[in-house]
């Protein structure tokens, strides 16, 4: 059982809590469990129900150390008929079982007809493929004993358990087969949007409501709106819930055609404005002509509910709506699904990349493009690529028609400016990059605004850090012992000379880590045996300096023990992996230190003065309010785990339910949330209440759908004034409260400078509202025309491959790899090298996320094969019917044969060879 997969089970366990009787499975766990788990886990399920149990029974399954247990996990769940779950967790992937959460509320909506309606022993037998045997077994005792009505209200709760992705189809047909009337209100295809019977109407006060999707919670604030329907719905948008005013007037400018930046506060109902202007926009054309609508958004998460919202939305009235992420987007012909689809959700870097390769020809196939998040479009954000390509064509003189811009944003911002005039030449900026005549506020209709959305209270907590740190003591002594090392091995480079007044346990400290990374790579000695051994023996130092770096980062805001216990986990791995001498003396070095840290962790006087400030805070806003909602907001991935452990072992703060949420990508070696495993999080904090808590990175501050809130927390989190607007805007019920609780004094000032630049961006755009239009749009040509002047001239030529061939070399051992050469480029964007002389050079071991994509089979990592190295390489792959590796030029440096000069490269594409395709009758040879 690898750490990968603990975390993974760790990410995955609301899905598995809400689908396994864990007393299903426990004779088949029996070598695994001791007796008296297994009688607590029994008691559990009697006294609390199965879903307590399972939380028991993951506590008692991770905690297990044996080998083997996690296969025989998966086996107990085989033999136990549990296949939808045995599939989801040997794959990671829940995306069928999550695809169940719509048919489990319908089913939970319609249980007391469900109950009334259905007779279990008519059906059961169609539907025993669905469930568990001892669950069939217990439905039809409880018919037999209770009556069966009790027995309909085990086989709810048993459908509601159900992994079986063809439980809802198999239900309706076996109800149909029974011509059983439920049938009727079993509307598998559609789900719960189209559930308006009246019997429902007379037993449920919802039923009349249809809650497609949350932009955040706005849909309910649709519900709920207090003005008489007539004064706000509007005639032509035929939809289930009523406009407010406000977001009637954010429409207005974009409804007349108008290029519109929509700024408005994080909560209000941004989405549904856009909605409003999209169905506006389809209707408008005369027959024989047609609208089509690219919405852009930046993260697959608010890519998704983008997508979720617009579908259930539009094609109720016949429009074709599709989505495209980076995640598919190889896998589909874009110029097809642009052409055949009315509304098209994309990431914004589709559009980038097709643009570029012409297989979308230019924008005019467009009529409408909305980009939410729009204040992104500066620089080279893809947002800014695609607006550079309209721009070319307005100020081009193109004669093809180009789309209506709408932007949709919390906060325009400011930049660096430091008053308002300059704040007013930077929203001007952004109104030229989105060539948007209009900046939409609600003026009109503010005071509705703000029964909608509440500005939370803002406190500024200023704490002191610990008086003396016995922790940082000793690990400074540990790192300065270790560069040391490291300077003895290599007085030659010059990045270790510049070692002096860098503070450890600092980003900065982190930075020149990186930097001596990149430039050991390239270092080069006559003797090349001696140059890798140099390079693998700098590697291993600057490594184990890294995470002492990070373990006082851990510990600065967290406890020693956090810190402690990162330190012991990573000493773990490094044991188990090659361990060479430089390790060995390295590991040996910190375990003589390890006793005194031990000691340190466990002394009440180190405790951090920090956590016990956040800890009153905490106790002191539960016990005003014991139903708050919170998010605590943190700078890393590292302190979201440590709180949630400070959190869960503080018997104090037992009444807090804590989930995390963070970020998709790689940090150091540390995997991020995968999309399904941020979105399970983000159900059970906003849907089923499972979390009272959110303990979150940057992730959660920009677009992501979260449950509106009513306590914020900053613990050392601060940016610019963009990320506070967006962060305060998290808290949004009435009586909130924002909290900034830091010991430098520095970031309540920064704090206070975003507050003050908040001031200043709405008076700037107050300002831009009374100019004359006409006035207004010239000032925006001026821009646009100056900055394609100087785009222009800085516009570089494309670069001509280097034909001649290039050694690639480990970028940790340096041993020799392959030949450029040799290299073949698979459908544009995966490299891959030919010979079996590159088969010698790497060792593949089982890839701990396997995945199949079409045409690409994901099984293996590869390493290098040079004893102590194991450097990453990159992939093993079956692409079509060859079993062949997938490199990433990161891990390598680039020596040219003629001069010796060696090359670091992030990426392929900055690598200018000559890009040779993969041709399969090469294989053959």
């Amino acid at each position: 059982m690898t750490t990968e997969q603990r975390r993974s089970l760790l990410a995955f366990q609301d899905y598995i809590r809400k689908t396994l009787d864990p007393t299903y499975i426990l004779s088949y766990m029996a070598p695994w469990f001791r007796e008296e788990e297994v009688q607590y886990i029994q008691a559990e399920k009697n006294n609390k129900g199965p879903m307590e149990a399972a939380t028991l029974f993951l506590k008692f399954l991770l905690e297990l150390q044996e080998e083997g247990w996690f296969r025989g996990f998966l086996d107990a769940l085989d033999h136990a008929g549990y296949s939808g779950l045995y599939e989801a967790i040997e794959s990671w992937d829940f995306k069928k079982i999550e695809k169940l959460e719509e048919y489990r509320l319908l089913l939970k909506r319609l249980q007391p007809e469900f109950k009334t309606r259905i007779i279990p022993t008519d059906i059961i037998s169609d539907l025993s493929e669905c469930l568990i045997n001892q669950e069939c077994e217990e439905i039809l005792q409880i018919c037999s004993t209770k009556g069966t009505m009790a027995g309909a209200e085990k086989l709810v709760e048993c459908l509601l358990r159900s992994d079986k992705e063809n439980w809802p189809k198999t239900l309706k047909l076996a109800l149909e087969r029974e011509r059983n009337k439920f049938s009727e209100l079993w509307t598998v295809e559609k789900g719960i949007k189209d559930v308006e019977t009246e019997d429902l109407e007379d037993k449920m006060e919802t039923s009349d409501i249809q809650i497609f999707y949350q932009e955040d919670p706005e849909c309910q604030n649709l519900s709920e709106n207090s003005c008489p329907p007539s004064e706000v719905s509007d005639t032509n948008l035929h939809s289930p819930f009523k406009l407010r005013n406000y977001q009637l007037e954010l429409a207005l400018p974009a409804k007349k055609g108008k290029n519109t930046i929509i700024c408005a506060p994080t909560g209000c109902g941004k989405t549904l404005v856009s909605v409003l202007i999209c169905e506006h926009h389809l209707k408008k054309f005369p027959p024989g002509q047609k609208g089509k609508v690219v919405f852009f958004a930046n993260q697959i998460p608010v890519y998704e509910q983008q997508q979720s919202v617009f579908s259930k939305y539009f094609e109720r009235l016949g429009y074709r709506v599709t989505g495209i992420s980076g995640a598919t987007a190889e896998n589909v012909p874009v110029e097809q699904i642009v052409e055949n689809n009315d509304i098209i959700i994309l990431t914004p870097q589709i559009l980038v990349n097709n643009l570029k390769k012409g297989t979308i020809p230019s924008l005019s196939v467009f009529t409408l493009m909305i980009f939410d998040e729009c204040h992104n479009t500066s620089k080279q954000h893809p947002y800014n690529m695609i607006m550079f390509n309209y721009l070319d064509q307005k100020l081009g003189g193109s004669s093809g028609p180009l789309p209506q811009v709408i932007g949709l944003t919390a906060s325009v911002g400011v930049g660096d400016a430091k008053d308002t005039d300059e704040a007013l030449d930077y929203i001007c900026k952004l109104c030229a990059s989105l060539d948007a005549s209009v900046i939409a506020t609600v003026k009109d209709n503010l005071e509705e605004l703000e029964q909608v959305v509440y500005k939370p209270q803002k406190f500024f907590r200023k704490v002191e850090s610990r008086v003396s740190d016995k922790f940082k003591c000793i690990i400074a002594q540990l790192m300065r012992d270790t560069e040391s090392l490291a300077k003895r091995i290599c007085k030659d480079l010059e990045s270790f000379s510049q070692i002096q007044n860098r503070e450890f346990g600092t980003q900065k400290y982190e930075q020149w880590i990186v930097t001596v990374q990149k430039a050991c790579m390239v270092f080069q000695m006559p003797d090349k045996d001696e140059e890798s051994r140099i390079c693998k023996a700098l590697f291993l130092y600057t490594s184990h300096l890294r995470k002492y770096n990070d373990a006082l980062i851990i510990s600065e805001d967290a406890r020693v023990k956090d810190a402690l216990d990162y330190l012991k986990d990573f000493f773990s791995n490094v044991r188990a992996a090659g361990f060479d001498e430089t390790e060995q003396d390295l590991t040996q070095r910190f375990e003589e230190k390890l006793q005194e840290l031990e000691s340190v962790s466990r002394d009440p006087s180190n405790e951090n003065p920090k956590l016990e400030d956040l800890r009153f805070i905490l106790q002191e806003e539960y016990h005003l309010n014991p139903e708050t909602i919170t998010i605590l907001f943190v700078k890393t991935r590292a302190l979201v785990d440590a709180l949630k452990n400070w959190i869960e072992g503080n018997p104090k703060l037992s009444f807090l339910k804590p989930g995390i949420l963070t970020g998709r990508g790689k940090t150091n070696q540390n995997t991020g949330m995968t999309l399904p495993a941020q979105k399970c999080i983000l159900d059970a904090f906003k849907v089923n209440g499972d979390h009272n808590i959110l303990i979150a990175t940057s992730v959660a501050d920009e677009g992501i759908d979260i449950a509106q809130c009513n306590l914020v927390i900053l613990y050392e989190y601060v940016g610019n004034v963009i990320k506070m607007i967006q962060t305060r805007g998290r808290g949004r019920a009435r009586g909130s409260k924002c909290f900034l609780l830091t010991s430098n004094a520095g970031v309540i000032e920064k704090e206070q400078i975003n507050m003050y630049k908040e001031k200043m961006m709405n008076d700037s755009i107050l300002r831009l509202q009374t100019w004359d239009e006409a006035v207004f749009r010239e000032k925006i040509l001026h821009i646009q025309t100056h900055e394609k002047l100087i785009r222009d001239s800085q516009e570089k030529p494309k670069p001509v491959p280097d034909k001649e061939n290039k050694k690639l070399l480990c970028g940790k051992c340096k041993a020799l790899v392959c030949y450029t050469a040799d290299i073949r480029v698979i459908e544009e964007c995966h490299y891959t090298v030919l010979g079996d002389a590159f088969k010698e050079c790497f060792v593949r071991r089982p890839h701990p996320k396997p995945k199949k994509f079409p045409n690409f089979d994901k099984r293996e990592k590869i390493f290098c094969a040079r004893q102590n190295c194991s450097h990453d390489w990159g992939i093993h792959v079956k692409y079509k019917t060859f079993e062949i590796p997938v490199i990433k030029i990161e891990s390598f440096v680039v020596e040219d044969i003629a001069t010796g000069v060696q090359t670091l490269y992030s990426k392929w594409k900055d690598f200018h060879f000559e890009k040779i395709p993969f041709d399969p009758a090469e294989m053959a040879k």
